[in-house]
């Protein structure tokens, strides 16, 4: 009997899958939904396809996303200017009313493509069950306004949702002492809800391919590392632009109990697949010193 090549591929990448989802069936995977691919409207289609899959096959994924682009356009739209600090917004009283509005809107249309998939989703906010709780948070001294540095994640109603089998869509507005709104980055937030929720994995889709030992030199990307060697990078100082505060952000969150962390380019579609359920995957994986490397190559 001949079967056409293309039938048995098939049956081949659904084989290579199977080891991944037995390991990680009923374990927690947070993804920090941000860049290109929350702009594209087939990009953005293609990675709620991937959780909503990574549910049914028996993962816990939870999206923490951010919505930097549509608040700036929000804000140009009533004719202010987004002002920076070393990569912080500053957030005046308006410009946090406009991001509340705006991060609650990308939430509910998350929530809808989930829904339209089949998937019960709940979108929240960190305010929501007290479950982001900050400070003010200062770039080089400066007072910067609304923007929060966590120090407490009350997981609570996240758990909630994931044992009434919802899933959880979060976006970052915190509330201080006195319950002020805060806007908090979206990496710091999925980092901290990874390890309040003691993630298996924990997932950024970026706008960059991975981690390069040279990033002028495509063929350097590294697939897997371990934590010390993460770090390593970091103190090297090689690394530069958005990509150090990620990086240390990874380092960190495996420090406190997340098995991998992966760093992806959201650009690439079916990403998350690519890189869960392969051997090699896409990206580049960040993993403590006692996890077992899935891929050995160079």
């Amino acid at each position: 009997m001949n079967l056409d090549p293309a039938i048995m591929q098939k049956a081949e990448v659904l084989i290579e899958a199977l080891p991944y989802i037995q390991r990680f069936n009923r374990k927690i995977i947070v993804v920090k939904y941000g860049g290109s691919a929350m702009v594209d409207e087939n990009l953005k289609r293609h990675v709620i396809q991937d959780v909503v899959l990574l549910k049914l096959v028996g993962f816990k994924p939870i999206i923490v996303h951010g919505g930097g682009k549509e608040i700036s356009q929000w804000v140009h739209k009533v004719g202010m200017e987004p002002r920076f600090v070393n990569g912080l917004r500053v957030t005046d009283d308006a410009t946090m009313e406009i991001a509340e509005m705006v991060l609650n809107r990308v939430n509910k249309s998350l929530v809808q493509l989930v829904n339209e998939l089949g998937v019960k989703a709940v979108g929240i906010s960190g305010k929501d069950g007290m479950m982001l709780k900050c400070d003010k948070k200062y770039a080089g001294g400066e007072d910067i306004g609304f923007v929060g540095d966590i120090k407490e994640v009350n997981p609570k109603v996240i758990y909630d949702l994931l044992e009434k089998d919802f899933l959880p869509i979060i976006c970052p507005i915190g509330f201080d002492d006195e319950y002020l709104s805060y806007n908090i980055n979206a990496d710091d937030a999925a980092c901290a809800i990874a390890r309040a929720v003691k993630a298996e994995k924990l997932a950024f889709l970026t706008d960059v391919e991975g981690l390069y030992r040279d990033f002028e030199k495509k063929e350097t990307l590294i697939s897997e590392m371990e934590v010390g060697e993460a770090q390593a990078f970091v103190d090297s100082g090689a690394l530069g632009g958005g990509m150090l505060p990620k990086l240390q952000n990874c380092v960190d969150a495996i420090k406190d109990g997340v098995s991998r962390v992966h760093i992806l380019d959201g650009r690439i579609p079916h990403c998350l697949l690519l890189e869960i359920f392969t051997n090699k995957g896409i990206g580049t994986a960040i993993l403590n010193s006692k996890e077992e490397r899935y891929y050995h190559g160079k």
